[in-house]
């Protein structure tokens, strides 16, 4: 579970909705197909300063296990000790450090920089993302909506599990490509 974090004056606390929240990664299949998966346990907060926005943070939590990518033998193997190793590292976290540009308008973009952590290996990342909206529900809540692309090197995670093919390449790509789109509830 995401750490309880402190409100300061001026900021507001959103919770991530995890029915409405996405976390999709990609990468090459024997280098010429795109293999998709997602994980389906998270759990966030968003720190928003609207007068500040680069003091705005996130944090969020995923359950490793909760890989899905729609093959359960390669969701095993990905929560192995070839990959993921959920046994001995069971989250994978992100924790923002700045945020460059500001948020307000739908359709304002700017980058979140944070250490993200894999199998116990942290590094730092950058996500482009953009401001896609905010208004109240039918339950008298109010939602904002943000969503995020990256890019990281999977061996630079201790992922660097691998099998050579006869023509040349590998079996599983280097690079993951991120997507993430998010619904986030205020807190009351």
């Amino acid at each position: 579970m995401v750490t309880t974090i402190e409100q300061k004056s001026g900021t507001t606390v959103w919770s991530l909705d995890p029915t409405h929240t996405l976390v999709e990664f990609s990468t090459k299949h024997m280098m010429i197909t795109t293999v998709k998966g997602r994980f389906a346990n998270l759990s966030g907060t968003i720190i928003a300063n609207e007068e500040n926005p680069s003091a705005s943070s996130v944090e969020v939590e995923i359950e490793a296990a909760s890989i899905d990518t729609g093959v359960e033998q390669r969701d095993e193997h990905l929560r192995s000790g070839d990959f993921l190793d959920v046994e001995t590292h069971p989250t994978i976290t992100f924790r923002s450090k700045r945020l460059e540009g500001a948020y307000g308008e739908v359709g304002d973009e700017f980058r979140l920089v944070g250490d993200l952590t894999i199998r116990g290996t942290t590094r730092e990342i950058t996500l482009d993302v953009s401001f896609e909206g905010r208004g109240k529900d039918p339950w008298g809540g109010e939602r904002a909506s943000f969503s995020a692309k990256g890019k990281i090197d999977r061996r630079d995670f201790g992922l660097t599990w691998n099998q050579a093919m006869e023509a040349g390449g590998v079996l599983v790509g280097h690079s993951l490509k991120l997507s993430v789109e998010v619904q986030a509830v205020k807190a009351e």
